[in-house]
């Protein structure tokens, strides 16, 4: 069902009548897989408030996604800020102007800058499980073949019918990230990078063939995951500032892997064959552990980059 202008006000009268009246947040996170700790980074005060009590909303099935927006205040500045623990996804049946809707939602709540994170696949060969990447462009192929949140009836109270993203990742909040990990270093562990990239996004939900992340490490892309563009179309549609940050939770299988015709020389037993094709599997709690693991250190980021983003404004 397409998204109206209507059913966005609707929603966002419910949020209101849930909130203190002079509560406005300016900035929203959004926290990837196993990340929906980082709503510790909000500070009481703080109101929670589950998705599936806002008319609209898409509820995460997915494990390691809470599925609840919490408002507080965040770092010194104690500025407004929205936290979505979990997100909606498109392979979880969701339509993507569905998966969407809460942006929409929080961009008409007052949110002017949105900060984005993700668990993503590695695939540039530099990158370590725990880095993390700013990201700078991506590659929407879901888009290019029409699956894209913009499509139908255009939302003229939000932006245009047509819309550039080449500015979609804002260079003033990348700044302020870099800076931001630099005033982290002394507290963070060595073995973690910052680095800045280009995701590309796919539908999921299986992880990709081999041959496909070759095919998408030569198109350019540094990482791949299922979320995150869809909310930062229609986010910039929105008129809302990006930062955009992928955590690296596990590194992809670009290797061709073993062939059959080799593989009957050798005389390999039936073990053997099957050891030897799981070899850099990928797993959803792959994932998860590696977000548990670096959650810390990304909540401690996000609330130095929203400092400097407040420092600037008083």
């Amino acid at each position: 069902m397409a998204t109206t202008i209507e059913s966005i006000r609707e929603a966002v009268a419910g949020l209101k009548n849930l909130l203190p009246a002079d509560f406005k947040p300016e900035i929203g996170i959004i926290g990837g897989s196993g990340l929906s700790a980082l709503e510790d980074a909000v500070e009481q005060p703080k109101w929670e408030v589950p998705y599936g009590k806002i008319k609209g909303f898409p509820v995460s099935t997915v494990p390691g996604h809470a599925g609840k927006l919490v408002f507080g205040h965040v770092g010194s500045e104690k500025t407004m800020t929205v936290m979505m623990a979990g997100r909606a996804h498109y392979y979880e049946g969701h339509e993507l102007q569905t998966a969407t809707f809460p942006i929409r939602v929080l961009a008409l709540l007052g949110m002017k800058t949105l900060i984005v994170t993700n668990a993503a696949g590695g695939l540039n060969s530099t990158y370590k499980v725990g880095d993390v990447v700013v990201l700078h462009d991506h590659i929407n192929f879901a888009g290019l073949s029409g699956v894209n949140p913009l499509r139908g009836p255009n939302l003229d109270d939000f932006g245009p019918r047509f819309i550039a993203l080449s500015d979609a990742y804002d260079l003033e909040l990348r700044r302020a990230a870099h800076l931001a990990w630099k005033a982290l270093s002394k507290d963070r562990p060595k073995q973690m990078a910052m680095h800045e990239g280009v995701y590309a996004f796919v539908g999921g939900p299986n992880y990709e063939t081999r041959a496909e992340c070759r095919m998408l490490s030569t198109l350019g892309a540094d990482l791949v995951g299922m979320s995150t563009v869809p909310e930062i179309i229609v986010a910039r549609h929105s008129g809302v500032r990006v930062l955009a940050m992928s955590l690296v939770t596990n590194a992809v299988v670009m290797d061709p892997g073993p062939r059959g015709d080799a593989i009957l020389l050798a005389e390999s037993n039936e073990t053997e064959l099957s050891d030897m094709l799981k070899e850099g599997k990928a797993n959803h709690e792959e994932v998860l552990e590696a977000s548990r693991n670096a959650a810390q250190e990304i909540k401690n980021l996000i609330v130095k980059i929203v400092e400097v983003e407040a420092s600037k404004n008083r």
